[in-house]
């Protein structure tokens, strides 16, 4: 059997691909590396006829919420998800396909977040993550299999340091090669979850095996704040981190806290196995 990413190369596309070559799959994975522009209807075609897949999943973004992303994100989310979708709908109708979706494209009110919240174009990068699930939820009607997990924050030793678990991990490396360097941190009381990426595509999978569910949180349903992930990779190394961090002046941040109610995915089986803690001694290990 065959399975096609799109957005292999990324830390989700990564311990997907294992997961799939683990369970005999074939693994077709496009990036931008390969010239294969999702944005273009005709490429999106061409390579689902070749393969005629059992399974898509659409993992590309700009996992960013700024506005400059508007047009990137655009092509790759929205546009992409319909080119998926209308290229199965006509060259294989049995494939099933999955949509990556985000917590931040629903209304936060500072609870846990569930499948029936309400959207909320918050961000450009919402406005997509909204278009390609209702785009995912028009298909059904006609048939084709899809199905959208929908993600909060999660990490790996993969990330890169503009991400804000990273950019931690690595500054408390070097101070712990005797560096005295000071990390410039935002608001430190903002909570978000902090599952392991390699756990999150387990959810994917768990959720793609199903007949009756067709969209779920996958999310560890725990918030920890940030300043909570610098005390776990300070005291790793032993060190104090209030001797080595720097608080923004008038940064403001997106959102207080941002976590799932993970309720579905939990109910079909599927929970994290790696702990706040051990996330951040796999990544202090291996990063």
């Amino acid at each position: 059997m065959t399975a096609i990413i799109f957005g292999a190369k990324g830390q989700d596309g990564y311990y997907l691909t294992e997961l799939l070559t683990s369970k005999g799959f074939e693994v077709v994975g496009i990036s931008r590396e390969n010239k294969i522009d999702i944005s273009n209807f005709f490429e999106v075609k061409k390579i689902i006829k070749d393969y005629k897949p059992a399974y898509i999943f659409h993992l590309a973004a700009d996992s960013t919420t700024k506005h400059s992303a508007l047009l990137t994100n655009h092509d790759v989310i929205t546009t992409g998800s319909i080119n998926i979708l209308e290229s199965v709908k006509i060259c294989s109708p049995s494939t099933k396909i999955f949509l990556s979706g985000s917590g931040l494209q629903f209304k936060n009110e500072g609870r846990p977040i569930k499948e029936t919240d309400a959207f909320d174009i918050s961000s450009a990068y919402s406005m997509s993550r909204i278009q390609s699930v209702i785009a995912a939820r028009y298909y059904r009607t006609l048939g084709v299999k899809t199905y959208v997990g929908y993600f909060f924050n999660h990490d790996s030793p993969l990330r890169t340091e503009r991400h804000i678990s990273q950019k931690i991990i690595s500054a408390v490396k070097r101070i712990s090669s005797g560096s005295n360097e000071k990390i410039e941190i935002g608001d430190m009381s903002v909570k978000k979850e902090w599952g392991f990426a390699g756990d999150i595509v387990k959810g994917i999978w768990t959720l793609v095996e199903q007949e009756k569910y067709v969209e779920a949180m996958i999310g560890t349903g725990k918030a920890y704040s940030i300043q909570e992930w610098l005390e776990a990779c300070f005291s790793l190394v032993g060190k104090n981190w209030n001797e080595h961090v720097l608080v923004k002046n008038n940064f403001v941040a997106e959102y207080s806290i941002l976590v799932s109610d993970p309720a579905t995915i939990f109910s079909l089986g599927w929970k994290p196995e790696v702990s706040f803690q051990e996330l951040a001694q796999m990544m202090l290990n291996k990063s």
